[in-house]
């Protein structure tokens, strides 16, 4: 289990800032997971495969997306929008520390039961700032959802968890 040191904080802050980005474009990234980040030589990561990103503007309903990072809205076939981002967001933080995702089986319908059944079990030493954050982001209700409250983003770049991060110094690398 990795630890939430400033390296981890690091490159959670520069997803939530891709994300910002793309969602100001009214992008919709829509298959964040491990597989789709690479890290360049300057330490700095870089999202790939936008396979699934759709300009979106009110919503969507295309069914797309790794099982274990689904949100639920796009299982219910809802609608979706930017709020799926900030779900799969919450998702990779979460196993960037704890080393696995939140909701695994081998069967993908059982992920998908879980994701809209049951909530995240945090593993012994997962730490406290992270498990808040990971809580907000992996809310089912989208009204109560960090990166889609009133706030928008600011609410992640505010959250204790990114405590003494720069977010400008950040963006000029």
């Amino acid at each position: 289990m990795l630890t939430a040191d400033f390296s981890f904080r690091f490159y959670g802050a520069q997803i939530a800032s891709c994300f910002e980005y793309l969602h100001h474009k009214e992008i919709v990234y829509r298959d964040l997971k491990p597989e789709n980040i690479m890290i360049a030589d300057d330490g700095y990561l870089k999202l790939i495969d936008y396979g699934f990103a759709k300009v979106v503007k009110k919503r969507t309903y295309t069914i797309c997306g790794t099982p274990e990072y689904i949100a639920p809205e796009i299982l219910l076939n809802k609608g979706h929008s930017k709020p799926v981002d900030w779900w799969t967001f919450g998702i990779l933080i979460y196993e960037m520390h704890a080393g696995h995702a939140p909701f695994t089986d081998d069967d993908p319908m059982n992920v998908y039961k879980m994701i809209i059944n049951t909530k995240p079990k945090y593993p012994e030493g997962f730490d406290k700032e992270l498990k808040s954050l990971t809580k907000h982001l992996l809310r089912r209700d989208l009204s109560k959802r960090f990166g889609n409250m009133v706030n928008g983003v600011d609410d992640i770049k505010t959250h204790r968890f990114f405590k003494g991060l720069d977010w400008n110094k950040l963006l000029l690398k």
